[in-house]
């Protein structure tokens, strides 16, 4: 969306079958988000949340069942559309056996090795500044 003098104030990212709202934010606004990443990246230390977020999160997925209110809507609707492979991967894994923190990802992301029965995975976590889930994508070790 354009205001009268034709600056966009908003887009709509079209990726994935999702439509993803973004607002227009300011120069500051911005270079704060960079500095955070940028930090984050340089510590290389997890964020607090992040790890039982996770758990949480593979312990919903695995009964069938995720929390999709803890989710940002973007990622709840992927979840949605890919739960049924989803449930096969962990099922495949077999349980939890143990979560281990591997660094900090593009884009400010915590990495987690999760050892399985049967297979390690690899999760990428983010969570907004609310606590709100926003990023998960699991991964085979390779």
């Amino acid at each position: 969306m354009t205001d009268a003098s034709g600056v966009a104030g908003s887009l709509v990212l079209h990726q994935g079958g999702s439509d993803v709202p973004m607002n227009r934010i300011d120069a500051a606004a911005a270079q704060r988000i960079e500095d955070a990443v940028a930090g984050k990246l340089k510590s290389q230390s997890a964020s607090s949340a992040s790890e039982p977020a996770l758990r949480h999160l593979i312990a919903g997925l695995r009964a069938g069942d995720p929390n999709y209110q803890e989710m940002a809507a973007p990622l709840a609707e992927a979840t949605r559309q890919q739960l049924p492979l989803l449930l096969e991967q962990l099922r495949e894994a077999g349980a939890v056996q143990s979560v281990s923190f591997v660094g900090v990802g593009n884009g400010g992301v915590d990495v987690f090795g999760v050892q399985h029965e049967h297979q390690m995975l690899y999760w990428r976590i983010g969570l907004d500044p609310n606590g709100t889930l926003s990023t998960a994508w699991v991964s085979p070790a390779l």
